[in-house]
């Protein structure tokens, strides 16, 4: 068995015949991208919104079919989002407005084309939910690794949708997971900010911010503003 080479994105054919990462009979042009923390309160709406908010300052507009939520194993359902939070996002121009925290469904997983997790421990609860989740579930900072991998020459370019780019982008990180492995075990958790002062919520933050800058380059192909 020979690794795949670096930069692989997926192959042409498959453009022709997209296939849905989750099950048949749900729509076909949207992405869904689900976050998933504990409580739901914290980590994961933090991931929610910037997610949300780096997409719209890439686009101009959230993105043709994309929708991002987020969910808790252990949710506090009809919460609000921690104060703390709320702070972190404001420090980074994102909305936090109108969130409500809620407890991870297996309609959540079944719904979702990609999900995100905060620890390896939330990634192991969503696969064993079932629902032929184990491909398009990762930890946030596993799946940021994975994507700095992949040629973005070999995905879609956005105007054949961002949904197709979404879904090549999905595929590629997936077949390159058991060669790029992560440093150590820590490397793809986001810890739990739950109770810390505003520093460590911040410090969370920016972790947050560094992960997902270079997913939503990669999903939008446009890179941040400088």
């Amino acid at each position: 068995m020979t690794a795949p080479d670096a930069g692989r994105g997926i192959g042409n054919g498959e453009r022709a015949a997209e296939i849905t990462t989750t099950f048949v009979g749900l729509p076909r042009d949207t992405f869904r991208i689900l976050h998933v923390s504990t409580g739901n309160v914290c980590r994961s709406p933090i991931t929610e919104r910037l997610t949300r908010h780096f997409v719209t300052q890439r686009l101009g507009v959230l993105g043709g079919g994309l929708i991002v939520e987020s969910a808790g194993t252990w949710g506090h359902e009809g919460a609000p989002m921690e104060s703390h939070a709320e702070t972190v996002l404001g420090d980074f121009g994102a909305d936090a407005s109108g969130f409500v925290g809620r407890e991870l469904l297996d309609e959540h997983v079944i719904r979702a084309d990609l999900v995100l997790t905060a620890t390896r421990d939330h990634r192991a609860q969503v696969i064993s939910m079932g629902h032929s989740a184990g491909l398009r579930t990762f930890t946030l900072k596993e799946f940021t690794r994975l994507v700095k991998a992949i040629d973005p020459t070999t995905l879609p370019p956005l105007d054949e949708g961002l949904v197709m780019r979404a879904r090549a982008l999905v595929r590629a990180a997936a077949a390159l997971r058991g060669w790029l492995l992560a440093p150590t075990a820590e490397a793809d958790e986001v810890y739990d900010p739950y109770g810390a002062p505003l520093t460590f919520f911040r410090s969370i933050g920016d972790e947050i911010h560094q992960a997902l800058d270079p997913v939503v380059t990669a999903l939008t192909g446009v890179p941040a503003r400088a």
